[in-house]
């Protein structure tokens, strides 16, 4: 039996836990840090970013080029250079792309891209297309002329650039934000007009302060028209430190008594804000808003209709309320943190900003300029043992035929170097003959002149400064727009403490027979003399104040709640309340309600159970209202009272449909929020309660049944009172179906 093998001893290292959680949490700080979260000085973009557009460059995808599926560039990304999620690298190209996102965009998409009311409403990759925007040519125009190193990429198998080669201080003109670990950045975006003036100024003027670049740059510049309201005091101080706010508002303008919202702050989303004054409404804490509408469309963006409730509101007052507490005025945060040519991450003012991304700049265009020099010089020493091979044509050939080893032949022969060699031998024979002396006198010439313009600007920081501003000129005139958020001084958003109610006045609501619902101006107004729809007639009326909800009830025992405000006029023949609350099916709108919270009403259905509640109670947030009285089915609610002050002394009567008659004290109905209630009549199988009325001791009662009347004074009605939950007493013959009861008006 063979022994097993043991395996050699592996050293082994020991590390307490705390030191290697130190290690391991910094390494993974100094990752997202450097690597994920924060944009480099020099191209402004953060490694996700330029990785997404250096593949798309790799894809041939320029401006000009056809538009290619945005999941076969997400699929290039993530295959050769960012190997993360494809959910987020597709979100970084797709906020690269939308314009109200970024100042001046890199992707041009085509498809579903989001929309300022839903920046993530984007489509999915695989239907939409895209390619580079014509300013994304400002980052990689030089990138194949020697102008950055480049690394391996994350399996060693292909190469990417360590920076784009901008032309323009990217980092500036488009901003960005983003959180590390234990720090972060927001950058906001600037006008590349401005940004440029503000270089060339710094570069003409080393020793320029912050204030005179101030002067060329206003502030930030945001892809929206909203204005910026920080006081350009603040704003230098930002600029200085390198940390501050900015706070945008929205821009309005008054139309035919309306407030328009023509421009919104950046990023805020429109059906938002809408949402956000509704709630208000909702809650009352914005009586002189009556109606919201969102006209926003292809032609106008942005277009937010506000309607005060009158035109003696102040509008500048209600839009200051607006201002505080919705976000039509936002704030943003500014930390101009990002990693400098040292390549650590440090927050910088204005002027270390543009005067770092200057030196970032002035590198990269003296590399592009030695790149080229050896580009010229290695021309012209070719095109010098050219000029040698075409005025000694024959004997080229000659040593090309004979001997066994041109190359060193030819060098030793013309004294040409093995560059000059090599590049004779691969030239075809054909074109060896066709060399002209001319043709190689002409391009050494202009070589020759280039060679000594590369060589003279190298030599000279001057001329290096001076084609810098040209550059940046050409570039600003190519990309540049003008500002689009013009900075303003206005007084700050204050609440109002006390929003101007409109005036309360008195109002009638009328309700149809088929449940159409209106109201009319005054308690003048006499209901049953307004027209109705063809089979409608009136069917009840309620008084109160224009201040005041209205509470519907319907026969299954539910309350409604509406505002004044929002019914239509008696002017018109109304509108359906089933349009504006989800009653039950079958139910059957029976009483309407106006009052103070603490009004005392009594409820009952038909079968003589009842309650009192207070108004506040009835009152329903949502369409589908509240259950309040409980009926069972065949049941409905009979009538909703309203309880007079003197509570304890007055009188309930009720009239049952078999004819009796039952007078008890209304102290005896008791308090309840919902519920079934107190049998306050005993009625028996198959009748109901046909009426009930609330009456004080010294009134007379009237009965009437078709012609026949009866009067009931104290004394003679005394007969009928009893306990509550009572049958009654049955009524004087004629009397026993059908009657009506009423209060004799003489007594009130």
């Amino acid at each position: 039996m063979s022994k097993a093998k043991t395996l050699p001893s592996l050293p082994v290292e020991q590390q307490s836990l705390k030191i290697f959680t130190e290690h391991a949490y910094l390494d993974y700080s100094m990752y997202v840090i450097l690597d994920r979260a924060l944009p480099h000085i020099g191209d402004g973009l953060k490694p996700v970013q330029r990785r997404i557009i250096y593949a798309m460059s790799e894809l041939g995808l320029t401006a000009q080029a056809k538009y290619k599926k945005s999941a076969r560039t997400i699929g290039d990304v993530l295959g050769k250079f960012h190997p993360h999620g494809e959910s987020a690298c597709y979100e970084a190209m797709v906020l690269m792309a939308q314009s109200f996102s970024y100042r001046y965009p890199f992707v041009d998409g085509q498809g579903n891209w989001g929309s300022p009311d839903d920046p993530k409403s984007f489509a999915a990759m695989r239907y939409t297309e895209a390619r580079l925007s014509p300013y994304a040519n400002a980052l990689l125009s030089e990138l194949e002329l020697g102008t950055t190193d480049w690394v391996p990429n994350f399996d060693g198998t292909l190469e990417e650039p360590k920076l784009l080669p901008a032309r323009l201080p990217n980092v500036l003109l488009n901003g960005t934000t983003g959180i590390a670990v234990g720090m972060a950045t927001d950058i906001p975006p600037h006008n590349l007009r401005e940004v440029v003036l503000a270089c060339i100024h710094l570069l003409e003027n080393p020793k320029a302060s912050i204030e005179d670049l101030c002067e060329l740059i206003e502030g930030p510049d945001f892809p929206t028209e909203a204005e910026i309201i920080t006081p350009k005091a603040e704003i230098l101080k930002m600029y200085k430190t390198g940390n501050g706010s900015l706070r945008m508002r929205a821009v309005y303008s008054e139309e035919e008594g309306d407030i328009i919202v023509t421009a919104l702050p950046h990023l805020v989303s429109g059906s938002k804000v809408l949402e956000q004054i509704a709630a208000l409404m909702q809650a009352k804490k914005l009586p002189l808003v009556s109606d919201l509408r969102d006209e926003s469309d292809h032609e106008n963006p942005t277009r937010l209709v506000i309607t005060p409730r009158s035109n003696r509101v102040d509008v500048e007052g209600l839009m200051n309320h607006l201002f505080a507490t919705t976000d039509l005025e936002r704030t943003y945060r500014v930390n101009l943190n990002l990693i400098g040519l040292d390549g650590r991450p440090r927050v910088k003012n204005l002027k270390e900003f543009i005067s770092e991304w200057l030196t970032f700049r002035s590198d990269t265009v003296r590399r592009r300029l030695t790149h080229r020099l050896e580009k010229v010089s290695a021309r012209l020493h070719l095109l010098d043992g050219f000029l040698i091979a075409y005025l000694k044509i024959d004997e080229v050939i000659k040593v090309i035929r004979h001997e066994d080893e041109p190359k060193k032949a030819l060098m030793k022969k013309f004294g040409l170097s093995e560059l000059q060699s090599e590049a004779i031998l691969e030239i075809k024979l054909r074109q060896l003959a066709k060399l002209e002396e001319i043709k190689i006198k002409t391009e050494q010439k202009e070589l020759a002149e280039e060679r000594e313009t590369l060589e003279k600007t190298l030599s000279s920081e001057q001329r290096l400064k001076t084609l810098l501003k040209k550059e940046l000129e050409q570039d600003a005139k190519t990309y540049g727009d003008k500002r689009r958020s013009p900075i303003v001084e206005r007084s700050e958003a204050k609440i109002l403490e006390e929003i101007e109610k409109p005036p309360t006045e008195p109002v009638t609501v009328i309700l149809s027979s088929k449940g159409w619902i209106r109201f009319g101006k005054g308690h003048e107004l006499d209901p049953t003399s307004l027209s109705f729809k063809t089979g409608d007639e009136f069917k009840m009326a309620v008084q109160g104040r224009s201040d005041q909800p209205v509470v519907i009830l319907d026969s299954t025992g539910r309350a409604y709640t509406q505002s004044v405000a929002n019914l239509p006029s008696a002017r018109g023949q109304g509108e359906p309340l089933t349009g504006r609350v989800n009653p039950p099916p079958g139910a059957i709108f029976e009483c309407l309600l106006m009052g103070e919270n603490s009004d005392p009403i009594l409820l009952m259905s038909n079968v003589g159970y009842g309650f009192i509640i207070s108004f506040g109670e009835l009152v329903a947030k949502n369409k589908n209202g509240k259950a309040i009285i409980k009926v069972k089915d065949g049941q409905t609610l009979l009538t909703a009272l309203r309880v007079p002050l003197e509570r304890s002394e007055a009188l309930l009567a009720l009239v049952s449909m078999d004819g009796r008659l039952l007078i008890t004290p209304l102290s005896a109905v008791p308090e309840m929020t919902k519920g079934k209630g107190a049998k306050l009549m005993a009625v028996k199988k198959g009748s109901t309660i046909s009426q009930a009325i609330i009456f004080m001791p010294k009134h007379s009662l009237t009965l009437s049944a078709g012609k026949k009347k009866l009067e009931l004074s104290p004394k003679e009605w005394k007969a009928y009172k009893e306990d509550a939950g009572s049958k009654g007493q049955k009524l004087p013959k004629g009397f026993d179906k059908g009657v009506q009861i009423g209060i004799n008006d003489s007594d009130r």
